[in-house]
């Protein structure tokens, strides 16, 4: 098979979705009407997830591979894109509330989430990894962080947080509620370890000369990561199946997460 006969499949494949959708609007799901009858997508982004949804503070710009991923289907569905800024803390409220048609910044598949929001296919999955400070002399390796003594931080309402209720059995789980931020607690001492994932991790070594980055020996928690949108929309939920299909299939999906560094977590069909 040529390049030339395989952009060709892949043009027809396009053309054929796209048709789908826009025939779907006699019988689509809430939340596929309202955005097939604005012409806009509303996305919401966490937008302190180093790698994922960042902002930067000086420009105030996006960027991250859930950032890359929004525009991506916003330009497939020929829709104009708004990011609307959430949480994890506020993220399923976000949903129901309708404040945003998708939220899309690295969405653990938590049970409790599950039982409350629609998941489309996981594109990414990670372990649970922990941050020191190249100087600490109480956390240098995973092995001291469930200690007696040790402040171990997590970000409230993120996934780590029960993971981690769970998992202790000597150290002390310490939440930290927004607008602190893990890092912060961890320069004041109030902390002496955070837990995060490998994106949020990964991106905050690249990119400072203190962090150290420390994984398990052995898998931990892993857990998959997708999109999430208000329940009972099955119709847009389809749709955004197949987004993740296609970025799977075309190779955008391995691109995307490659920029950030991140080809490592990317799910395969």
């Amino acid at each position: 098979m040529t390049w030339h006969s395989v952009r060709i499949g892949i043009t027809r494949l396009l053309l054929c979705l796209v048709s789908a959708w826009s025939s779907q609007g006699a019988h689509a799901g809430e939340v596929l009407e309202r955005v097939q009858a604005s012409g806009e997508l509303k996305v919401c982004v966490w937008p302190a997830y180093q790698g994922i949804s960042w902002r930067d503070p000086r420009s105030g710009q996006l960027s991250g591979l859930d950032i890359d991923l929004a525009r991506g289907l916003a330009s497939d569905l020929r829709l104009t894109l708004q990011f609307i800024n959430s949480s994890f803390p506020s993220l399923i409220q976000d949903l129901l509330d309708d404040r945003c048609d998708v939220a899309m910044f690295g969405i653990a598949m938590l049970r409790q989430r599950m039982d409350k929001l629609l998941f489309a296919t996981p594109y990414l999955q990670s372990d649970i990894y922990a941050i020191s400070t190249r100087t600490s002399r109480v956390v240098r390796q995973w092995s001291d962080i469930d200690q007696p003594g040790v402040l171990v931080g997590v970000q409230a309402g993120t996934f780590m947080e029960p993971v981690m209720q769970q998992r202790l059995r000597y150290a002390r789980l310490v939440s930290v509620e927004l607008p602190r931020t893990r890092e912060r607690e961890l320069f004041a001492g109030r902390v002496d370890v955070f837990m995060t994932d490998y994106p949020y991790g990964r991106t905050l070594t690249d990119n400072t000369d203190w962090a150290l980055l420390l994984a398990p020996p052995e898998p931990f928690h892993q857990l998959p990561y997708a999109h999430a949108s208000k329940p009972g929309d099955l119709e847009w939920q389809a749709v955004l199946n197949a987004f993740v299909a296609r970025i799977q299939q075309d190779g955008r999906l391995y691109a995307a997460a490659r920029r950030y560094g991140l080809q490592d977590m990317v799910v395969h069909r």
